[in-house]
C-alpha cells in the first residue's frame, strides 16, 4: 500500500492510462473530471473517486488541485471484506470520517501498519458512500450517443429533441426510449445534468460569475439555475466555489 500527494494546476490533463493498483483520488480543494469507458464523473469538493485496478481512465483538472491518492494493490483489495462492492468505479461523498482518514494517511513518518489500518478503514467508509449524482452515463446505442455528444459539445444548445434526434438519424420516440434504458436517466434529466456539469466546470475555473454561467446555459434566472444546481450537486453554486478555492482544505 502506498500514498501519493501532488499539486496539479488548472488545465492539466492526465490522458487515458491504467494502474495495476486500485486508487482512491481525493482533492483537498478544486474540481476534477474523471473519464472511464462507462462515462464521466465530476469530482467537486467533498467527493472522491474510486478506481479499481485495471480501469482505463483520464483525469482533467478543472481548477488548481491538491491531489491525494491512496494506492491499494489488487491482492490486498481482494482480501478486504468490502471487495465485492468495490469492483466498479464510482464517486463517493467524503464525510468527516473518510476525509480525516484520508488526510491522516499523509502524516509524515507514519508506521506502515498504521497506514495499512487507515486504508482498510477508508475502504469500509468508501463502500458506504457512493454518490451517483455527478456521474454522466453515456448511452451505448450509436444514435443516442450522437445526441449525447451533441449536447456535451454545446450544453447551452436548446434545440428540441425532435431536431437532435433527426440529426442523429433517429426519431424522438427512439431517443426518448433509449436514454432511460441505457443511462437510467430520462433524456430531460440527462440534459439537465449535462448543463450542471458544464456549470461546475465553468465555475471551477474561477473566471466567470454565477449569473453569466446561468444565462449562458439557458436558465431562465439565477434562482432557477441555483435550484437545479443544488438538486444535483447538493450545494449551491456559491458554496461549491468557496469549497473549490485554495483555502478550502
Amino acid at each position: 500500500m502506498a500514498i501519493g500527494a501532488r499539486f496539479y494546476p488548472r488545465g492539466t490533463r492526465l490522458g487515458l492510462h491504467v494502474h495495476r493498483e486500485a486508487q482512491l483520488l481525493f482533492a483537498a480543494s478544486g474540481v476534477m473530471q474523471v473519464t472511464t469507458p462507462k462515462g464521466r464523473w465530476l469530482v467537486p469538493p467533498a467527493r472522491a473517486v474510486w478506481l479499481p485496478p485495471g480501469i482505463e481512465h483520464a483525469v482533467d483538472m478543472l481548477a488548481d488541485i491538491e491531489m491525494r491518492a491512496l494506492l491499494i494493490p489488487a491482492d490486498k483489495l481482494a482480501l478486504h471484506p468490502e471487495a465485492p462492492r468495490l469492483e466498479s468505479e464510482f464517486v463517493a461523498t467524503v464525510g468527516p470520517l473518510l476525509r480525516e482518514t484520508i488526510l491522516a494517511a499523509f502524516k509524515p513518518g507514519s508506521h506502515p501498519r498504521r497506514l495499512a489500518l487507515l486504508m482498510e478503514l477508508a475502504l469500509f467508509e468508501l463502500a458506504e458512500d457512493e454518490d451517483a449524482t455527478t456521474f454522466m452515463p453515456m448511452p451505448n446505442d450509436a444514435r443516442a450517443r450522437r445526441v449525447a455528444d451533441m449536447i456535451l459539445a454545446d450544453p447551452s444548445n436548446d434545440s428540441e429533441l425532435e431536431l437532435l434526434a433527426y440529426t442523429a438519424g433517429a426519431s424522438a420516440r427512439t431517443i426518448t426510449r433509449l436514454f432511460p434504458a441505457e443511462t437510467n436517466l430520462t433524456f430531460k434529466e440527462w440534459r439537465q445534468r449535462a448543463r450542471i456539469m458544464a456549470a461546475v466546470e465553468a465555475l471551477g475555473n474561477g473566471q466567470t460569475s454565477i449569473k453569466h454561467v446561468a444565462l449562458q446555459l439557458g436558465f431562465s434566472s439565477v434562482a432557477a439555475f441555483g435550484h437545479a444546481f443544488r438538486q444535483i450537486m447538493g450545494m449551491t453554486p456559491s458554496e461549491m466555489m468557496r469549497r473549490s478555492g485554495p483555502d478550502a482544505s
